[in-house]
């Protein structure tokens, strides 16, 4: 037997080794690319919730300006329709105190119409009575000259 050909038993004991290493080697990738595996499909999943959540948090902001929209829009025409009212109103007392007023200055016109007439009268009564009196005068005389 050559050198060669013999085996030392500390080459086979260390040839049982590396046969031993190369194994769990072999049994660490095998576990490492699993964990990758897991962990790249675990991230993969995380990706999509959170992108799912995203797109919940957008569509729920979204709703949230739509309905702040509407309820601006329905207080704007609140806001319109009341101010539309009392502008309508305010016409309304406007015409009704312009009414009052045209009113006021018709009575006032009449009263002055009317102290203007009894002004006349009470004139044509004393002129009637100076008449009466101016007449009786002449009467009077008449029958005292007669006598």
């Amino acid at each position: 037997m050559s050198g060669e050909e013999r085996t030392e038993p500390g080459t086979e004991a260390l040839s049982g080794k590396v046969e031993d290493a190369q194994r769990r080697l072999r049994e660490a990738t095998q576990s490492a690319e699993s964990a990758e595996k897991r962990a790249t499909s675990e991230i993969r999943a995380l990706e999509a919730d959170l992108e799912k959540e995203r797109l919940l948090a957008a569509k729920s902001i979204e709703e949230m300006r739509e309905g702040h929209e509407r309820d601006l829009r329905r207080e704007r025409d609140a806001k319109e329709k009341a101010i539309a009212a009392a502008e309508e109103r305010l016409a309304e007392i406007e015409a009704h105190a312009e009414s009052a007023e045209n009113r006021v200055k018709e009575a006032e016109r009449r009263a002055v119409e009317a102290e203007e007439r009894v002004a006349d009268a009470e004139a044509r009564a004393r002129e009637a009575a100076a008449n009466w009196l101016r007449e009786q005068v002449t009467a009077i005389r008449r029958e005292a000259a007669d006598r």
